[in-house]
């Protein structure tokens, strides 16, 4: 199965006609209805249903879509962390990221790295820590920085000095708006708006303690972002990080007691990574409080 195939085939897949799908690719509408057929043949199964107008993906054809994804991206990473720029270390390093206050940190470090290594090029994905742990063991990541309560047992890691503090997303005119402090007492009754991940939802049941029972759970949320979108539409209260990015009308209140969470920058265990990433990593590891308290000058959340 070659890449080119694959390619051909992921065309098809998103314009679902052949001959839109040959023309954006520069080859014949036959000669992609040949290579198509020919990858059917190889796999074994459909990976179409044809009509008159337009294709469509089998089930087969969905799983071989998404593998597809990951193969050429997997191997056109590959392409840029061997390249070479004159003997200079170059490639690209890519990191997943949650929301998190270590993000300040994680950027210094890039910064630093940057001046040092201007032929190195980092890739920032964004999500939870469960997708960034799932595409780290693909090999789509070099590293994820990612937010406690999290399994780290198979990575090796840096543990990021940062602490990201939990409180309350509430519209501005919200009576606990005025508080200094959200009491689990005083979140009984609102709707609330969680983090979709489990071992979050635990450590904020260790919070509530026996309150945790009684809260009401509006909708579940990944992003922050999203999760204040509906603060501000009425959908409920969002309980998250402070990250000093609160949206026009509305106020984010700590919670009391108050409840913290480490962040770590983590990576597969006894596995070399490229020669762009070991670096960073050494870096990293190497470069002490005294650089990060001078690089405080510059943008923080």
């Amino acid at each position: 199965m070659e890449l080119r195939v694959l390619r051909y085939f992921l065309a098809v897949a998103r314009e679902e006609n052949i001959t839109r799908a040959a023309a954006l690719l520069h080859v014949t509408q036959p000669t992609l209805s040949r290579q198509l057929m020919q990858l059917e043949e190889e796999l074994g199964v459909k990976l179409f249903r044809r009509g008159q107008y337009r294709v469509v993906l089998t089930d087969e054809g969905m799983l071989l879509r998404r593998r597809a994804q990951e193969i050429l991206e997997l191997a056109e990473k590959a392409e840029r962390e061997l390249s070479r720029s004159g003997g200079e270390l170059s490639g690209e390093i890519a990191i997943g990221c949650g929301e998190t206050r270590s993000m300040t940190t994680l950027s210094r470090h890039i910064r630093l790295f940057r001046q040092r290594y201007p032929q190195v090029r980092f890739r920032i994905y964004s999500a939870i820590a469960d997708d960034v742990k799932e595409r780290i063991e693909k090999g789509l990541l070099d590293m994820g920085l990612l937010t406690e309560p999290v399994d780290i047992g198979r990575y090796a890691f840096h543990r990021l000095p940062e602490k990201d503090r939990w409180g309350v997303l509430v519209p501005e005119d919200h009576p606990l708006a005025a508080k200094g402090g959200a009491a689990p007492q005083d979140l009984l009754g609102e709707p609330l708006l969680l983090s979709g991940r489990e071992l979050i939802r635990q450590e904020l049941a260790g919070w509530f303690g026996e309150a945790y029972g009684a809260i009401q759970v509006a909708a579940e949320y990944n992003l922050i972002l999203n999760a204040a979108n509906m603060v501000k539409n009425g959908v409920g209260l969002a309980l998250c990080f402070d990250l000093d990015c609160v949206a026009s009308g509305l106020r984010f209140v700590p919670l009391s007691p108050t409840l913290e969470t480490g962040t770590v920058l983590a990576w597969k265990k006894d596995q070399t990574g490229s020669p762009a990433a070991e670096e960073f990593l050494r870096q990293l590891r190497n470069t002490g409080e005294a650089f990060l308290n001078e690089e405080k000058k510059y943008s923080t959340f």
